[in-house]
């Protein structure tokens, strides 16, 4: 078995690639250049317009407005709050009474919020930025606690899940209203087990201390046929309230495993229910609830046919305590060769099973028991060769699922959602040999001029476009640097010189290993 370490440069985008045959030349381990010290880098958040006001003074007045409407008591010590994220008009008032019972400003806020735009699985991501701006100006990142939060393999960062997710960039105008001088840790939340939240929980516990705020951010029951849930039809009202009351029950005794639980069998649509079970795990168990305020939708609106439910909650206890043992990486996540042929042995046993099945195996279908360090989340690339020839490629440049299903479903992809090819037929198997890249978390490069031609594969992203070209391309078409550039530009859809100003790249590594 072979094993060759490629550096690409592409953007993180959390969508599966098709790849290409190409030639490879086995480098070796290379050692990854010194950090530089940290740069101002500003994420732009893109709400203004569509989720509140884009003009800054008539976002001002309506979070006035809304304040005043929001009654709301300070309470004494809340150490967490369950705040809405609907658009400002909506749920702005809702949030405004959470924010509004806070007895004090505090240092560090940590906003966990769900990703509702790209699947992650058993992984939560924060920004690779050190400031967020909206229009009420920048708010500064805690750099050092999401740098602590990396040392955990279930934190990664995955920039497009950060891109367009509303659910936490909507509560920084409010803060910003409401708190001074405090510094931000933006999570976005995947789908993860009950043992992934509670050891989440416990990381953001480890960092947080006395001046830290705990918000889980989160819409209740989204009813209605465009949202898929019709579970009554008379009353709704009352149907509504009760439904989403039933869920603070759980809440209120802190009981994240019922929450779940109550939300699986109900079917409620909640969609913070995630970051709202990491929150209740973090908290001790004589931490008292508070329901501010409660309301919905189809109230504000008088329409109930698609109403979706608004609660905010405090929570009151003993601070946060900082442990004072910091999280270390875990260096037994680093692939070995028993682990290379593990995981070529999966990939092989899913593409038969699929061929004699017709369907994905699970894992004790495969009698496969998979190490722990293969269950943490990490993107690969699934490559299928006949006899020497690309038979088909697909898979993922974000780790947005654990390391093992990556495998799994990629080999499945380049089998038979590959759009170059035929699906792979069974006879087929026997002559084909299987190919995994496990890449490493993408990272800028800073100049186009560090990009490497022959070594390194270029993604541009420019004005929300952007475009791939995988390592071998250049070499193959005799580009230099500034001709495969110009290509690269034009095939984002943006004029050949775009690259020359304003356009990221960005560059990661893969673990090649093959049958």
């Amino acid at each position: 078995m072979k094993r060759i370490i490629i550096p690409f440069v592409v953007c993180m985008i959390a969508c599966s690639f098709g790849c290409e045959r190409k030639n490879m030349i086995d480098k070796g381990t290379e050692t990854p250049p010194l950090i530089p010290e940290r740069q101002e880098k500003v994420f732009n958040s893109k709400l203004a317009g569509f989720w509140y006001p884009g003009e800054t003074n008539v976002l001002l007045d309506m979070i006035d407005d809304l304040a005043k409407n929001a009654e709301a008591q300070a309470l004494e010590n809340v150490v967490a709050l369950i705040v809405p994220h609907a658009g400002i008009k909506f749920s702005g008032e809702t949030a405004l009474a959470a924010y509004k019972s806070l007895p004090r400003n505090y240092e560090r806020i940590v906003i966990i919020g769900p990703s509702h735009r790209i699947a992650m699985r058993q992984v939560l991501s924060v920004p690779n930025a050190t400031h967020y701006q909206t229009l009420l100006g920048k708010v500064a990142l805690d750099t050092d606690f999401i740098d602590a939060l990396l040392q955990n393999p279930h934190f990664q960062q995955i920039s497009e899940a950060h891109e367009n997710e509303h659910s936490v960039q909507i509560q920084i105008p409010l803060l910003q209203k409401t708190q001074q001088d405090f510094k931000l840790v933006p999570i976005v939340a995947g789908q993860c087990s009950p043992e992934v939240i509670k050891k989440v929980a416990e990381t953001i516990v480890s960092l947080s201390d006395g001046n830290t705020l705990i918000v889980a951010s989160s819409d209740f029951t989204h009813y209605g046929a465009n949202y898929g849930y019709v579970p009554f039809i008379e009353n709704v009202p009352e149907q509504l309230k009760k439904l989403d009351l039933g869920a603070y029950e759980h809440i209120a005794k802190l009981d994240a495993t019922g929450f779940l639980d109550y939300c699986r069998t109900t079917g409620a649509t909640i969609c913070g229910s995630i970051p709202i079970a990491i929150l209740l795990e973090m908290l001790p168990s004589d931490t008292k609830s508070s329901l501010i305020k409660y309301t919905t939708s189809g109230e504000i609106t008088g329409d109930y046919s698609l109403s979706v439910s608004y609660m905010s909650v405090a929570f009151s206890g003993k601070p946060f305590e900082k442990k004072t043992t910091m999280p270390t990486k875990d260096k037994s996540t680093e692939l070995t060769e028993n682990d290379h042929d593990l995981l070529l042995k999966l990939a092989r046993k899913t593409l038969e099973f699929l061929m004699a099945n017709d369907r994905t195996p699970s894992l004790s279908e495969l009698n496969i028991n998979m190490p722990e360090k293969l269950k943490t989340n990490r993107a690969v690339f699934v490559t299928l060769l006949k006899k020497g020839q690309l038979r088909g490629c697909i898979g993922d440049l974000s780790p947005v699922q654990p390391l093992y299903m990556s495998v799994m479903q990629n080999a499945i992809n380049a089998a038979i959602h590959d759009p170059r090819f035929l699906r792979v037929r069974p006879e087929e198997l026997k002559d084909i040999k299987i190919e995994i890249s496990a890449l490493t978390v993408p990272t800028p490069v800073k100049n186009a001029s560090d990009i490497r031609i022959g070594t390194d594969g270029v993604i541009i992203r420019k004005q929300g476009r952007r475009s791939v070209f995988l390592p071998h391309v250049a070499p193959e078409q005799g580009w230099g640097l500034e001709e495969t550039l110009m290509h690269l530009s034009v095939k984002a859809g943006l004029p050949a010189d775009a690259w020359e100003e304003g356009a990221e790249f960005l560059v990661f590594q893969a673990e090649l290993f093959s049958e």
